[in-house]
């Protein structure tokens, strides 16, 4: 929760779409600028690290 917060807080994304894959699975989306991808990729990576999340996140790459 505090990552999506973070997202929209620093003005990445404006809204993060949710998706129920079942009880233990969600998909989180959202889209950002061009300008913004490698800036939002090396937060959301750094995020995890610090956090200590990479067993609870998985991220997805998108098909072009």
């Amino acid at each position: 929760m505090k990552l999506k917060g973070f997202l929209i807080s620093k003005g990445y994304t404006e809204i993060i779409h949710i998706a129920d894959e079942n009880t233990e699975y969600y998909l989180n989306s959202f889209s950002t600028s061009p300008e913004n991808k490698k800036e939002v990729d090396s937060f959301v990576l750094d995020y995890i690290t610090n956090h200590d999340l990479s067993d609870s996140i998985v991220l997805l790459q998108e098909k072009n």
